[in-house]
């Protein structure tokens, strides 16, 4: 092949990460390359009884991307036996290490893109890590000084105006330049799934959508300026639109993609959907980067029952980012 392998980051080892990338490539593993321990993929082939061959590599270029064989790419070290299923220092250090060196494969062009397993703060914390999540990290690494995070699965679409911090700093950080950002990359990210003329509906922050002042007036000052400025840019926005109903017309087919204020706030509809059915998109990069909508579920790590659908639909929807992106260059 051609090009360049995707790269699917282990997560963390104490984590379901492992068991359900090796379940994800079973099957369709032949342009995908593992980055973390070979010794953590293979002990998750071996308890799972799946037929593929570990292979571990020193770097990318040693990739042999065959059927039926999982090439690990080492980022850490490979001695240490990571725990299953408890918060850890070392293996939130490995899941950090496998991360950074997946952005600088993708960066280099040496990956087409990244899918990540899931990783645990706190084990981050513990390892001293200082980003609260992916998005950060991608966004301090990955080249890129406007990212946002987009959550979709089959019915509904969100992007984040603000991701990971307390509720405080969520209304702060919601400034005119965050909707603006959170906007443009809402539209660039509909145009990279194939959505012609991207219908843009942008959540209020209060209930009600502030009810005109009275509960608030983040609406008046500085989201519908932000929507008015979009517009007259020619992108088809319209609000703000009440948090509680706003998603409900999304499902219904009004809006292709709905801008959220904060977390909860756009995560909660998806997730309500299904984990299993979402994919984290994070927008904005130089390169593409997808994840599955839940966590490491440690209560269920290493008991072979983790569902993989989340993840293999994040690999699905980085192949068809990939392809876009890959077509757009060719028409350059």
């Amino acid at each position: 092949m051609t090009q360049a392998p995707l790269i699917i980051t282990m997560g963390d080892p104490s984590g379901i990460g492992p068991e359900i990338s090796v379940k994800s490539l079973l099957g369709k593993n032949a342009d995908c390359v593992i980055a973390g321990s070979a010794a953590v993929i293979r002990e998750a082939v071996k308890a799972l009884g799946l037929p593929l061959d570990v292979h571990p590599i020193a770097q990318i270029e040693d990739a042999l991307l065959q059927d039926g064989v999982v090439d690990v790419l080492e980022t850490g070290d490979a001695d240490i036996d990571f725990p299953v299923g408890q918060i850890s220092a070392a293996s939130g250090k490995a899941a950090f290490d496998a991360i950074v060196k997946a952005i600088e494969l993708a960066k280099t062009g040496q990956a087409s893109g990244i899918v990540t397993a899931p990783i645990h703060k706190e084990a981050l914390s513990a390892a001293g890590v200082k980003f609260p999540g992916h998005t950060e990290m991608l966004a301090a690494f990955g080249g890129s000084d406007r990212v946002a995070m987009m959550l979709a699965n089959d019915e509904i679409r969100t992007v984040l105006v603000t991701i990971h911090c307390s509720m405080l700093d969520a209304i702060r950080g919601g400034d005119y330049a965050a909707q603006i950002n959170a906007i443009e990359l809402a539209h660039e990210g509909c145009l990279a799934l194939g959505i012609e003329k991207p219908r843009i509906a942008v959540a209020g922050l209060n209930p009600h959508a502030g009810e005109g002042g009275l509960f608030g007036r983040e609406e008046i000052d500085i989201i519908a300026p932000a929507i008015e400025a979009m517009c007259a840019k020619g992108l088809d926005v319209s609000g703000p639109w009440p948090g509680d109903t706003v998603y409900m017309a999304a499902r219904r087919g009004k809006f292709d993609v709905v801008v959220a204020q904060y977390h909860d706030q756009g995560l909660i509809p998806v997730k309500y959907l299904g984990v299993e059915k979402g994919v984290n998109i994070t927008l904005g990069l130089p390169f593409v980067r997808t994840s599955p909508d839940h966590g490491t579920a440690f209560d269920i790590a290493g008991q072979g029952i983790a569902d993989e659908s989340s993840l293999s639909l994040a690999i699905d929807y980085a192949r068809t980012l990939i392809a876009t992106r890959t077509k757009a260059e060719e028409t350059v």
